[in-house]
This record gives structure tokens, C-alpha cells and sequence, in this order.
């Protein structure tokens, strides 16, 4: 009995995903941002993400995976699109950060913790893989 709840516990973590979208816009002209320098936005923003949600046991099997943990990349097009995401996360109650690169006072990034696929992609639906 044991082994059959252990394999459904290792498939509902298998099923696990973190998604993070950062902005396109960033390493583009005119901003250019070099590459190290963005995803650098998007490990920020997926470590504070699993570090204040750490306590949930998406999270923790999420990263209890290690090599197996499975992250999406996003891109939104621009801040606004950025923002307009986290304002729908946060209606729908779904947890993610949003990083804030500083000094500049600028979001490049936002994280959602480890989800089951099926509850969070249709907000996310409308955002490509980061190219």
C-alpha cells in the first residue's frame, strides 16, 4: 500500500512546474540589457518565489525533484503586460513574486511558485517561450 501512495506522490510531483515570464523588451534595443544580466531577473525571481513559499508542499516537492524540477520561461512583451499579469495572479490568488530590479526601481521579472500545470496555465496561455 505504501509503495502505491509513494508513486502517486512522485507523479503529482513530476506534474509540478514553476513558471516565470520575464520581459522581452529588456534585451532589445533600445534597452539591451545584456543576457547574463537577464536571467539573472529570471533566477532572482524564481528563488524568491520558492523561498517565500517554501512551506508549501507544492513547493517542497517541487524542489525535493532536484534534477527533475521543471521550469517554463515566459516572455512578456513589456512592463505593462508584466504588471497586468501579476495584478491577474493576485486576483485569482495565485502565488508568485514579482522582481524588482534596484536601484532602478524596475519589475523585469515575475514567478509563480511550483503549480500543477492545470491550475495556473490559462493565465499564463497568452505569453510564448522566451526565444
Amino acid at each position: 500500500m505504501a509503495a502505491s501512495g509513494a508513486v502517486t506522490v512522485t507523479a503529482a510531483a513530476a506534474a509540478l512546474v514553476q513558471y516565470v515570464v520575464l520581459r522581452g523588451d529588456l534585451f532589445r534595443p533600445p534597452r539591451s540589457w545584456p543576457l547574463g544580466a537577464v536571467v539573472a531577473q529570471g533566477c532572482h525571481a524564481a528563488v524568491a518565489a520558492a523561498h517565500a513559499f517554501r512551506q508549501h508542499p507544492d513547493t517542497r516537492a517541487y524542489l525535493d525533484q532536484g534534477g527533475a524540477m521543471r521550469t517554463v520561461v515566459l516572455e512578456a512583451p513589456d512592463e505593462a503586460a508584466l504588471t497586468e499579469l501579476a495584478e491577474t495572479l493576485k486576483r485569482h490568488n495565485i502565488d508568485h513574486e514579482v522582481w524588482t530590479e534596484q536601484p532602478e526601481n524596475v519589475a523585469t521579472c515575475l514567478a509563480l511558485r511550483p503549480y500543477p500545470k492545470d491550475q495556473v496555465h490559462q493565465h499564463l496561455k497568452k505569453f510564448k517561450l522566451l526565444k
